[in-house]
């Protein structure tokens, strides 16, 4: 959930470009900008195709631009592709139009959404404010079964949408609720904290790993905190519990991963408690799993989204609050 959108809109929409330019949202985070062109040329002649990523990360971000040579073919994409399954995803094909004040910053943060709600009901309680270009429901799956951790993100397609949004749904309780929820303006994750986490991680001369941090399309399918890892935790002092704040489970570390490093990536996003690096008794080297605790869960909700599928050196980081656990 990125604020990127806006970013590139003036870049790949300025001028008078007619109904040709197209964006597509909801891309699959594997697709590649080759792959995005070849399917948007079996309509008709493509001028240009852009996939936009992370300025920082390099990560996509879910949505690109197309440019028709003709106004025809870019009708024609929006009627064939649009709806479009590909893989786990739906693509929404439609006009792009030049960048503009209004439509900055309109991504929204939800909080204390009832668990059972799906990113489909979060998306139709907040429709009635107006475009909604993408949305995230954050899930967990314990047991194999989906519920929602009670945080989703929102964007919509300007930012007086967004404020209507907060005006009228911050502080109200949705129906199942017996508690209001949250509704404000997101973090931009490219700016401030953030970017001074990645700008660490990347230029620190002190790093012991190498390369820089990119972000892996294909997420793991599996909780590495199922039984198979949990059986191994018997005796670890484990940081944080139930009244020292949010546990948070960083793995597939590389032997070399220190406290730093956890302190590093976690520190720009919030108050950090505590962090630990669970090594081999032998060799006191990583054994590829470690914990921070953070005390607000909207900071530990956040930094989770950002480092969530990470590569950093040459792991692939999956991040996730730590199961089987009562949080305050």
């Amino acid at each position: 959930m990125s604020n990127g959108y806006e970013d590139h809109m003036a870049e790949d929409c300025r001028g008078d470009i007619g109904r040709t330019n197209l964006i597509v949202n909801y891309l699959p985070q594997n697709m590649t900008q080759d792959e995005l062109r070849s399917l948007f040329s079996s309509i008709g002649e493509v001028e240009s195709a852009k996939l936009i990523r992370d300025k920082v990360a390099g990560h996509s971000l879910g949505y690109g631009f197309v440019n028709y040579v003709t106004a025809k073919d870019a009708e024609r994409a929006i009627n064939t592709l649009n709806g479009l399954r590909l893989q786990s995803k739906t693509i929404k094909v439609s006009y792009a139009r030049p960048s503009s004040e209004v439509i900055k910053d309109a991504n929204l943060y939800i909080s204390g959404l009832p668990r059972t709600m799906t990113q489909k009901d979060v998306e139709d309680m907040f429709s009635r404010f107006g475009r909604i270009i993408n949305s995230r429901a954050c899930i967990d799956q314990p047991g194999g079964k989906s519920l929602s951790r009670g945080v989703a993100f929102i964007r919509f397609d300007k930012r007086s949408e967004a404020e209507e949004a907060i005006t009228s749904f911050n502080g109200h309780k949705p129906p199942g609720s017996s508690e209001p929820i949250t509704v404000k303006f997101a973090a931009n994750p490219n700016q401030n904290k953030n970017v001074a986490l990645l700008s660490q991680l990347y230029h620190s001369p002190a790093r012991r790993f190498g390369g820089p941090v990119h972000h892996q399309a294909q997420r793991f399918r599996f909780s590495p905190m199922g039984v198979d890892h949990m059986s191994g935790l018997s005796g670890v002092n484990v940081p944080g519990n139930a009244s020292s704040g949010w546990c948070i489970f960083i793995y597939n570390l590389g032997q070399d991963a220190d406290e730093g490093i956890l302190w590093q990536m976690f520190g720009p996003f919030g108050a950090v408690t505590n962090v630990k690096v669970i090594r081999d008794f032998n060799t006191n080297k990583c054994k590829g799993f470690g914990f921070v605790t953070m005390t607000n869960y909207e900071e530990a909700a956040m930094a989770i989204a950002s480092l969530n599928g990470y590569r950093l050196g040459d792991k692939i980081l999956q991040v996730s609050f730590k199961t089987n656990k009562s949080h305050k």
